[in-house]
Protein backbone atom coordinates (compact mmCIF):
# COMPACT_ATOMS: atom_id res chain seq x y z
CA UNK A 1 0.00 0.00 0.00
CA UNK A 2 1.63 3.48 -1.40
CA UNK A 3 0.49 6.70 0.61
CA UNK A 4 0.73 10.57 -0.67
CA UNK A 5 0.39 13.12 1.57
CA UNK A 6 -0.28 16.66 -0.21
CA UNK A 7 -2.04 20.12 0.85
CA UNK A 8 -5.80 19.78 0.00
CA UNK A 9 -6.48 22.21 -3.37
CA UNK A 10 -8.47 25.41 -2.74
CA UNK A 11 -8.28 25.08 1.06
CA UNK A 12 -6.60 27.58 3.12
CA UNK A 13 -4.89 27.12 6.30
CA UNK A 14 -7.08 28.43 8.93
CA UNK A 15 -7.43 28.98 12.65
CA UNK A 16 -9.52 26.95 14.98
CA UNK A 17 -12.17 28.08 17.44
CA UNK A 18 -9.52 27.04 20.11
CA UNK A 19 -6.93 29.41 18.72
CA UNK A 20 -4.80 26.66 16.63
CA UNK A 21 -3.54 26.16 12.66
CA UNK A 22 -5.27 23.77 10.80
CA UNK A 23 -3.61 23.00 7.71
CA UNK A 24 -5.96 21.26 5.23
CA UNK A 25 -4.47 17.65 3.63
CA UNK A 26 -5.06 15.43 1.24
CA UNK A 27 -4.04 11.65 2.05
CA UNK A 28 -4.35 9.37 -1.07
CA UNK A 29 -3.61 6.17 -1.94
CA UNK A 30 -1.52 4.52 -5.15
CA UNK A 31 -5.07 3.35 -6.28
CA UNK A 32 -6.73 6.63 -6.60
CA UNK A 33 -8.76 6.79 -3.59
CA UNK A 34 -7.86 10.20 -1.62
CA UNK A 35 -9.84 11.66 2.04
CA UNK A 36 -8.82 15.06 2.91
CA UNK A 37 -7.98 15.82 6.88
CA UNK A 38 -6.69 18.38 8.74
CA UNK A 39 -2.93 18.85 10.51
CA UNK A 40 -3.96 20.88 13.70
CA UNK A 41 -1.15 22.74 15.44
CA UNK A 42 -0.74 24.75 18.53
CA UNK A 43 0.49 28.29 17.81
CA UNK A 44 4.08 27.32 19.28
CA UNK A 45 3.89 24.07 16.79
CA UNK A 46 3.29 26.15 13.77
CA UNK A 47 6.36 28.41 15.04
CA UNK A 48 8.37 25.44 14.93
CA UNK A 49 7.00 24.74 11.64
CA UNK A 50 7.70 27.45 10.01
CA UNK A 51 11.47 28.00 10.89
CA UNK A 52 11.66 24.58 10.12
CA UNK A 53 10.21 25.41 6.67
CA UNK A 54 12.29 28.29 6.46
CA UNK A 55 15.79 26.53 7.48
CA UNK A 56 15.26 24.03 4.69
CA UNK A 57 14.83 26.70 2.42
CA UNK A 58 17.31 28.38 3.01
CA UNK A 59 19.93 29.61 0.11
CA UNK A 60 17.27 28.85 -2.17
CA UNK A 61 15.14 31.30 -4.49
CA UNK A 62 11.85 31.70 -4.08
CA UNK A 63 9.41 30.87 -6.78
CA UNK A 64 7.90 34.13 -8.83
CA UNK A 65 4.30 33.73 -7.35
CA UNK A 66 5.44 33.21 -3.58
CA UNK A 67 4.00 35.35 -0.73
CA UNK A 68 6.76 37.61 1.13
CA UNK A 69 6.57 35.64 4.65
CA UNK A 70 8.42 38.71 5.90
CA UNK A 71 5.13 41.59 5.61
CA UNK A 72 2.76 42.26 7.90
CA UNK A 73 -0.58 40.01 7.03
CA UNK A 74 -2.67 42.10 9.56
CA UNK A 75 -5.29 43.92 7.90
CA UNK A 76 -5.87 45.97 11.09
CA UNK A 77 -4.18 45.81 15.04
CA UNK A 78 -4.78 42.96 16.89
CA UNK A 79 -6.99 41.15 13.61
CA UNK A 80 -4.26 38.47 12.06
CA UNK A 81 -5.13 36.90 8.92
CA UNK A 82 -3.61 33.94 6.95
CA UNK A 83 -2.93 34.31 3.73
CA UNK A 84 -1.21 31.90 0.42
CA UNK A 85 -0.37 28.41 0.41
CA UNK A 86 1.92 26.71 2.79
Amino acid sequence: MSWTIERAPGRPVRRTDVNRLAVPLRLSLKDGHATDTELVLTLAEAEHLHAALCRALDGEPSPPAAPDCRQSVQASPGAAHIIGRA
